[in-house]
């Protein structure tokens, strides 16, 4: 049963990783679509912002959270315990009282 876990996360995680790099870029290329509005101006600039703020970012926003929903599931999968604190690592420095 977790060889076939192990399977499933590990296709899941590919999803995962093109998915996000895809919302960054996404997001990243919103950036120059503002760029360039602000550079042209008038009404083609506001048009320009009112696609990528109506059009686009709805689609970035919801396709994120799918994938943030998606990467909890691959932690439960393979019982990755993320962002927890470890109290056998934590020790003082010399410096430190």
């Amino acid at each position: 049963m977790k060889e076939i876990l192990k399977k499933i996360a590990s296709f899941l995680k590919i999803i995962f990783g093109y998915g996000i790099l895809i919302c960054l870029f996404a997001g990243g290329l919103t950036f120059f679509g503002y760029l360039a509005a602000l550079i042209i101006g008038g009404e083609t600039a506001t048009a320009i912002c009112v696609f990528i703020y109506e059009g686009i970012i709805p689609v970035i926003i919801k396709a994120s959270t799918i994938l943030v929903l998606l990467g909890l599931v691959i932690m439960y999968l393979t019982g990755e315990k993320a962002l927890t604190a470890n109290k056998e690592k934590a020790s003082k420095h010399e410096g430190e009282l």
